[in-house]
């Protein structure tokens, strides 16, 4: 291993001229620091770690690629890129909400009809017709933009277009749209154990 009092600016020469160990060694002193700054945005250990990894092969990619700016200011713009690549993954599960049943089920895969035996149609039909009871029971303005999302297969962004609002507020109804759902499904699963 490099000796470890070298400077981030040194490191990083070094690994541009075929040293391998040099970038794990810049990679091990920073590890903890930006998985940190990761978790503390996505809260979830497991997400960080993927995080922590992709922001480790960019680094890589942008260094050999020639485009990182040496300025010896290596930790801050290593920080930034794990900030911008934590908060693309909140704005991408963001754009994608479900609701997971107890079981690590989405609760919108009952509406699939993949099996055909008369007992799983069955079960289907009942889920499907509690699921729009349960819709329908929604505040207006959150249902309209479920249903468009879900059924429609509309994005967001029409969705806003379509609803004369921002994209943030088409957002926001659909998260309490599913909060609302998740609370019901919670009650029901409760009534029946």
């Amino acid at each position: 291993m490099i000796k470890t009092d070298l400077s981030d600016s040194c490191l990083i020469s070094l690994y541009k001229k075929g040293n391998e160990e040099a970038l794990s060694s810049l990679f091990e002193r920073h590890k903890s620091r930006i998985f940190t700054s990761v978790f503390f945005i996505v809260k979830d250990k497991y997400i960080a770690e993927d995080i922590l990894q992709d922001v480790f092969i960019k680094t890589i990619n942008i260094i050999k690629e020639n485009r990182y700016n040496e300025q010896g200011k290596f930790l801050p713009w290593i920080l930034r890129v794990a900030h911008n690549m934590a908060i693309d993954n909140f704005r991408k599960e963001k754009r994608n909400p479900k609701i997971t049943l107890a079981d690590g089920s989405d609760i919108f895969n009952c509406l699939k009809f993949s099996e055909k035996s008369e007992k799983n149609e069955e079960l289907s039909k009942g889920s499907k017709k509690y699921l729009k009871r349960m819709i329908l029971k929604l505040p207006e303005k959150q249902r309209e933009v479920l249903v468009m999302r879900l059924y429609m297969k509309m994005s967001f962004n029409d969705i806003a277009e379509e609803t004369n609002v921002s994209i943030n507020t088409a957002l926001g109804r659909m998260r309490y749209a599913l909060l609302a759902l998740r609370k019901k499904i919670k009650l029901k699963q409760i009534a029946y154990e």
